[in-house]
């Protein structure tokens, strides 16, 4: 099943990728229903907003089949990180969980979803914050760049994993990034301008 998932190609359709996505989820969370629940929940919840994001700003030019698969994989690494408040019981610190997702959609040839799961973390990691804070990290920018990648990446922000299906404010989500620092706020005023 997993060599058909890593030979996708322009022919294969939304609707077959959603449903590789869900046997994707399923081969990693079988084991672990709460955390799945979290999982499929939150990335709905991301998935949905950045849709309405899409619908609400057609100069863009977001493509909205795109930005829903990336979306909905944007935390499948959670599972190997240890942040049991989340029901995730792995061993890698929970900061890798986008690195972790990256690399198993690229070993299935997913590369442009692998893209999303990497650089959604805060609103990005510069390689700068990555080495000054030392973080357990690839010394590379981890920062959103195509218009998809950002509008995932400012959507998720509005979701927390551990109050399912409540939307923060904009002022909430903000406050929620305040302790990161003045260039991850200043991306996410400047996505505020750009997607709200």
């Amino acid at each position: 099943m997993w060599n058909k998932a890593a030979r996708i190609n322009m022919e294969t359709t939304h609707t077959e990728k959603m449903k590789l996505i869900d046997e994707l989820i399923d081969k990693y969370y079988a084991d672990n229903q709460v955390l799945k629940n979290i999982l499929v929940l939150h990335s709905r919840d991301v998935a949905d907003k950045a849709l309405r994001i899409i619908a609400s700003h057609p100069q863009l030019n977001a493509d909205p089949l795109f930005t829903e698969e990336a979306a909905m994989l944007h935390d499948i690494g959670i599972f190997l990180t240890d942040a049991p408040g989340i029901h995730c019981f792995g061993t890698e610190p929970y900061i890798c969980h986008g690195i972790l997702g990256a690399k198993i959609l690229n070993e299935m040839g997913w590369h442009r979803h692998a893209r999303v799961c990497e650089r959604h973390t805060g609103t990005g990691l510069p390689a700068s914050e990555i080495i000054e804070q030392n973080l357990p990290l690839p010394h590379i920018d981890l920062v959103p760049e195509t218009i998809e990648e950002q509008i995932i990446c400012f959507a998720d922000k509005f979701f927390s994993k551990t109050k399912l299906n409540v939307e923060k404010t904009p002022e909430q989500a903000r406050r929620s990034l305040e302790k990161f620092g003045g260039q991850t706020v200043q991306r996410f005023d400047h996505w505020c301008g750009l997607f709200l």
